[in-house]
């Protein structure tokens, strides 16, 4: 009993039905942590995990765990464990090289910046439908990914708070379904990877989805998943009509749209450049950041080729209900019609 206690399972019984504000489950949470974490804990939530907010960071955990406090406080003690246990505090410090196999990443695994909403949230595109995945190990996309999301924690979010003047803690998503075909079957194992990396140790950094461009494929499989979500989750997507372009620009300036959503202009285009392409100012500014941070290492020599290779936790078990739907639902489309190419677009209701 005493061990539990010392661990902070004692609080077991207090969930949001016992507390009295969010506020009050905050701080219960931030003395668990206080009275549990060893030193070498202690030093990583302090260093990169907050970026000096801890309130927000324990709010956000809280949030992801609907408020309970003891589930709260064990998914922010695992994930804590989980960047000391992977060495997640120096992943920028570690580049993907030669630069030909990060370029080559960035041809199949397209994500990119495009400018930032009008109430400064950093706006990010990602080429679901196109993305292959096939020219590197699933070691490099997931180092890339967890590269992209701390780049984003410690460089773009506060450099959004110092240029909007106020405190910008999420980003907006712009989900591209363009190209997504049944085969994208042979893609969910590495996109179930990136959404555990994402949901247990990077919880609630995205305010709001924006799905568009979404073919048939994409709106059978989101009838059967819909249920299965939690109603806080099915809030933050927006399932938007052919590229989304008018309800984007009420939450967006037109420089911020991904070049797939403007057809009248460029868009996120730089010199012509998409905001997937590694040369893009964001990718390029992304990849001397973590280069630089290499040499501040005192590494003795040449940087050596080489991918991290990061546990993967195990997915809650709502998300891995959610990967087998969609397995299962594709598994159906392709026995049903047996089509490998892409559907058309159709009028898809929102959430």
């Amino acid at each position: 009993m005493e061990e539990k206690q010392k661990a902070g399972f004692g609080t077991a019984q207090l969930c949001c039905r016992c507390l009295p504000s969010s506020l009050f489950g905050a701080q219960i949470l931030f003395f668990l942590l206080k009275w549990s974490l060893n030193p070498a804990v202690s030093a990583v939530i302090t260093s990169h995990v907050h970026q000096g907010y801890p309130r927000g960071t324990v709010m956000r955990f809280l949030k992801a765990r609907e408020w309970n406090v003891p589930k709260a406080h064990k998914m922010l003690m695992d994930c804590l464990n989980w960047r000391l246990q992977n060495e997640i505090d120096s992943v920028l410090a570690k580049p993907i090289v030669p630069s030909d196999l990060y370029r080559s990443i960035r041809e199949t695994l397209l994500v990119g910046l495009t400018g930032y909403s009008k109430q400064g949230q950093p706006v990010y595109a990602f080429g679901v439908g196109l993305s292959t995945f096939d020219k590197a190990s699933v070691h490099y996309y997931l180092q890339s990914h967890i590269q992209m999301n701390e780049y984003r924690d410690r460089v773009v979010l506060p450099g959004a708070s110092n240029m909007f003047g106020k405190q910008v803690n999420t980003c907006l998503k712009i989900m591209d379904m363009t190209g997504l075909k049944l085969s994208a079957l042979n893609q969910i194992k590495m996109l179930s990877t990136i959404t555990a990396v994402d949901d247990l140790n990077y919880p609630e950094k995205t305010e709001t989805y924006y799905i568009v461009n979404a073919p048939y494929v994409f709106s059978a499989c989101w009838k059967v998943v819909k249920p299965l979500l939690q109603e806080r989750t099915k809030k933050k997507i927006k399932v938007l009509y052919g590229p989304g372009r008018d309800e984007l620009l009420k939450v967006m300036d037109h420089e911020a749209l991904p070049h797939f959503c403007n057809r009248e202009g460029s868009g996120s285009l730089s010199d012509g450049v998409d905001c997937y392409s590694y040369d893009h100012p964001f990718h390029q500014q992304l990849y001397n950041f973590v280069k630089q941070q290499a040499l501040s290492q005192d590494i003795v020599g040449p940087l050596k080729q080489g991918s991290m290779h990061v546990h993967v936790p195990v997915p809650d078990i709502e998300d891995a209900k959610i990967a087998e739907t969609i397995e299962s639902e594709l598994h159906k489309l392709r026995e049903g019609n047996g089509l490998s190419r892409s559907f058309n677009r159709i009028n898809i209701e929102g959430p």
